[in-house]
C-alpha cells in the first residue's frame, strides 16, 4: 500500500525552518528523544557530522534497519551524494554504484512529500534492486527542505520485526527532517563563515607579507638580498615546499635567480628552455596552477613537487620573470583561489622591489664606469703633465750630451739625468701609492690614512691632525671591513685633503673617522676659505667623491665649518648598500 500524507505534514514541510510542528500524536518518551536529538544536531558546526548523525537518529527513532540521506544535485533532478547507515563497506562494494535518484528514490525528488510503502516492489515506479542488494520491503521517505528549497531526502527501510512504518514514524521523521534542515543550514552557515574567516586570515597574511616585504626592502638596494626576502616570504605566505624566483636577463634568457626551501641551490646554474611553464606564465601574464606533469617541463629543477603556482612578475609594463611556489600536495589541494590572490598581491610588491634594486644596480654600474673613466683621465693628465714631460726633458738632455765630446760635460749631463730619473721614479711611486697604497691592504685603513696625512704634512706644509676610531682598528671587532668600504674611506679623506691643499688656502686641517652603530662617519675640516659653500659638485674631486660614496650606499655633504673654513662630511653604512 502506498500512502501520501497531507495536512499537518505538508504545513510542516512549508515551514521547515520555523519551530517544529505540533507533535501531539508522538508519545512523550519518543518526543523527549526527538527533542534531545534535535538539540544535539543544532550544536554541531561540521556539516558532515550533522549529516551522519541525522541518518543514525532516523534509524534510532523509527527502529529502521537501513537509513539513507540522498543529497540533490544542482539541477534538483538527481542525487549528487547518497549517505547510508546499516550497510557495511563490504556490502556496499558488492552492491555496486550508488543510486542516482531513479525509481522510488526519484519519486520523492519529483514530488517532495512524505511517502510510506508497505511493499516497495508494488509501487509502479519501483526499479527493483541490484543482485547483491539486501532485501527491502517497507519504506518511509521524507524531504529535507532548507529555506523553502529541497536539500535532499531521508529514506528508511525495513522496520524492526518486519512491521510497517506507521503515521507516528512518519511524523517523527518529518520533525527530524525539520531539525536536520535547521542543523544543516546552521552548520553550512558556520562552515561558510569559517571559510570566509580563513580566506580573510589568508588575505591578512598576504597583506602582512606584502607590508613586511615592503618594510624590509624599503631601504634595501642589494638585489641579492631583495630576492632572498622575496622567495622566503613568498614560500611562507602559502605554505609551499619550496619557492624559486626566475628572472629574465637582457638576452631574454630565463633563469633561477634565488631559491628557498626544499630545493638545491645548484638549480641557480640552469637556464630554462624557451618552452616551459614559466615562459607560458610570462606570455599569458596570468597566474597558473600546474601539476607534476607540467613541473617536469622545468628542465633541471630536480623537484619532486606535485603541484606549483606560477605568478608573473611585472613592473612598469615590463616583464621581470616569474615567482614559482612548489607544493607536495596535489594541485586541487595545494593552492586555492585565495592563495592565488594573496600571491598576486605579494608579487606586485615583489616586482616593485626587484625592479628598484635592479635600477639601483644599473645606476651603480653606470656610476662605477663613469668614476673609472674620470680616474683614468686624471691619471693620464698627471702622467702627461709631470712624468711624460720629465721623461721628454731627460731624453733631450741625453741626446745633447751624446753630441758633446767634452767628458766633463757628459758626466755633468749624466749626473743631472740621474737626478731627474730619481725624481721621475719618486713621482711614479707617488702615483702608485695614490692609486692603491700598500698600507691599505697590508695594515688597514687607519694606517693608510695616517700615512696619507703624514705625506700631506711633508709635501704641502699643511698641519693635519687625524683622529681615527674604527671597530677593527680599536679591537672592538675581529673582522676588517670590505675592501670596497676601506677604499672608499681612504679615497674620501684623500680627495677632501687634496681639495684643502689646492683650493682652501688653509693652514690647518683635521680628519675625524668614527664607527658607531654599523656606520662610519668621516669629517674633514679646514680653517681656510677654500670651497666652502660651493656644493655644486662640479669640481672633479667632489664629483668623484660623491660617485664613490654613492656606490657603497653612503651620503656626503659640503658646508661651511664653524668659525670659517670648510667641512666635508660623509656617512657610510658598514653593511654596504
Amino acid at each position: 500500500m502506498a500512502e501520501r500524507t497531507h495536512g499537518a505534514a505538508d504545513a510542516a514541510l512549508e515551514s521547515a525552518y520555523e519551530a517544529p510542528m505540533s507533535t501531539t500524536s508522538i508519545d512523550s518518551a519518543r518526543f523527549e528523544r526527538l527533542f534531545d536529538v534535535g538539540r544535539g544536531l543544532v550544536s554541531h558546526h561540521d556539516p558532515e557530522i550533522v549529516l551522519a548523525e541525522v541518518i543514525e537518529a532516523a534509524r534510532d527513532l523509527t527502529g529502521a534497519r537501513y537509513a539513507a540521506l540522498g543529497i540533490l544535485d544542482a539541477d534538483k533532478r538527481g542525487l549528487a551524494r547518497f549517505l547510508t547507515a546499516g550497510i557495511d563497506e563490504e556490502e556496499r562494494r558488492r552492491i555496486g554504484p550508488l543510486p542516482r535518484g531513479h525509481g522510488i528514490l526519484g519519486e520523492l525528488i519529483s514530488d517532495p512529500k512524505p511517502l510510506r510503502l508497505t511493499e516497495i516492489s508494488e509501487h509502479p515506479h519501483s526499479y527493483g534492486f541490484p543482485t547483491e542488494h539486501p532485501r527491502m520491503s517497507t519504506f518511509l521517505g521524507v524531504p529535507v527542505t532548507i529555506r523553502g528549497e529541497v536539500f535532499g531526502n531521508l529514506y528508511l527501510t525495513e522496520k524492526a520485526d518486519q512491521a510497517a512504518f506507521d503515521e507516528e514514524d512518519e511524523e517523527v521523521l518529518v520533525v527530524l527532517a525539520q531539525w536536520a534542515a535547521i542543523a544543516i543550514d546552521n552548520a553550512r552557515s558556520h562552515e561558510t563563515s569559517r571559510i570566509r574567516q580563513d580566506e580573510l586570515e589568508r588575505a591578512v597574511r598576504g597583506l602582512e607579507a606584502t607590508v613586511a616585504l615592503s618594510r624590509e626592502v624599503g631601504g634595501e638596494s642589494d638585489l641579492g638580498r631583495v630576492l632572498e626576502l622575496v622567495v622566503k616570504r613568498g614560500r611562507a605566505l602559502v605554505g609551499g615546499k619550496s619557492c624559486i624566483v626566475f628572472l629574465l636577463a637582457d638576452d631574454d634568457e630565463l633563469s633561477p635567480a634565488e631559491v628557498a626551501g626544499d630545493v638545491d641551490r645548484s638549480v641557480l646554474d640552469i637556464k630554462l628552455p624557451q618552452q616551459s611553464p614559466a615562459r607560458d606564465a610570462i606570455r599569458s601574464r596570468h597566474s597558473q596552477r600546474i601539476g607534476a606533469a607540467e613541473i617536469a617541463r622545468f628542465s633541471g629543477l630536480g623537484t619532486e613537487a606535485a603541484s606549483a603556482l606560477l605568478v608573473p612578475l611585472r613592473s612598469r609594463g615590463a616583464d621581470l620573470g616569474v615567482l614559482a611556489v612548489f607544493h607536495a600536495a596535489d594541485p586541487d589541494d595545494a593552492f586555492g583561489n585565495d592563495d592565488v590572490l594573496a600571491m598576486e598581491s605579494f608579487a606586485t610588491s615583489a616586482s616593485t622591489a626587484i625592479h628598484s634594486a635592479r635600477s639601483i644596480e644599473d645606476e651603480k654600474l653606470r656610476l662605477s664606469i663613469a668614476s673609472s673613466e674620470r680616474e683614468r683621465k686624471r691619471w693620464a693628465r698627471e702622467l702627461h703633465d709631470e712624468t711624460l714631460q720629465e721623461l721628454g726633458a731627460l731624453n733631450v738632455m741625453l741626446e745633447s750630451a751624446l753630441q758633446v765630446d767634452d767628458a766633463e760635460a757628459v758626466r755633468a749631463a749624466l749626473s743631472t739625468s740621474n737626478d731627474q730619473v730619481e725624481r721621475v721614479i719618486t713621482g711614479l711611486q707617488g702615483l702608485i701609492t695614490e692609486l692603491r697604497p700598500a698600507a691599505l691592504d697590508d695594515l688597514g685603513v687607519a694606517a693608510a690614512v695616517e700615512a696619507l696625512v703624514s705625506r700631506m704634512r711633508s709635501r704641502s706644509g699643511l698641519h693635519v691632525e687625524a683622529d681615527i676610531d674604527l671597530a677593527y682598528e680599536s679591537g672592538r671587532s675581529d673582522t676588517r671591513h670590505s675592501p670596497e668600504l676601506e677604499a672608499t674611506i681612504y679615497r674620501t679623506v684623500q680627495e677632501a685633503l687634496n681639495n684643502v691643499v689646492k683650493h682652501s688656502g688653509a693652514n690647518r686641517a683635521r680628519v675625524l673617522i668614527e664607527e658607531r652603530h654599523s656606520e662610519v662617519t668621516i669629517a674633514v675640516e679646514d680653517d681656510g676659505t677654500g670651497i666652502g659653500g660651493r656644493d655644486s659638485g662640479e669640481g672633479f674631486g667632489l664629483l668623484g667623491m660623491r660617485e664613490r660614496i654613492a656606490l657603497v650606499g653612503g651620503t656626503v655633504s659640503v658646508a661651511e665649518a664653524e668659525g670659517g673654513g670648510t667641512r666635508v662630511s660623509a656617512s657610510l653604512p658598514v653593511s654596504g648598500p
